[in-house]
């Protein structure tokens, strides 16, 4: 019996295109994540997903990255499913754990994804410092000018309330609170 299990991450995201790929590769129960990340794998229709599995079943999905995106939990995972005695299939890359190659792939590919990740991380990193040398600013926005922190210091001195203040500036009292370096009391 194939077990399929569909996800999406944002609620923007519309999921038929998996459900029809998995009812077309024969899946008997489609188990899915709404508006769910891919990070952790402690999911809902994942968790349902993988108690429907069997020995001799599948759990298939339209793509690996829908399972996950942490190659040592899809490992993990799918070593989990070979000792369970039931199978792993990913319809976009074909890869199939009923045989010896469909496991090599799943590594290779997995390998792969994982090798691009480092990439992306040491170019962002390499980006990041070299804006930093330039002077740049790296990171979020601050939510207060420094103009802005003068005028809610002399607001304050003044004996207006923070939270006054900070529906004036539009952030929150914590965040007022934060530049002001208040305690609340």
């Amino acid at each position: 019996m194939k077990i399929g299990y569909a996800r999406v991450s944002t609620e923007d995201q519309n999921m038929n295109l998996q459900i029809d790929a998995l009812r077309a590769a024969g899946c008997a129960h489609i188990f899915t994540d709404f508006g769910v990340s891919g990070k952790g794998f402690d999911r809902p229709g994942l968790t349902e997903a993988l108690d429907a599995v069997s020995a001799g079943s599948s759990l298939v999905v339209w793509r690996l990255d829908r399972l996950g995106r942490s190659l040592p939990k899809l490992i993990e995972l799918v070593d989990n499913l070979g000792q369970r005695g039931a199978e792993f299939q990913s319809l976009t890359e074909h890869i199939d754990t009923s045989s010896s190659g469909g496991r090599l792939v799943f590594h290779i590919i997995g390998a792969l994804a994982e090798f691009e990740r480092s990439l992306i991380s040491e170019r962002t990193k390499a980006g990041m410092a070299a804006a930093r040398a330039r002077g740049q600013h790296v990171g979020r926005r601050p939510a207060l000018t420094p103009g802005d922190v003068a005028d809610a210091r002399r607001a304050v001195a003044q004996g207006r309330s923070t939270m006054e203040i900070a529906g004036d500036l539009g952030v929150s009292q914590r965040t007022l609170r934060r530049y002001l370096n208040i305690i609340p009391s």
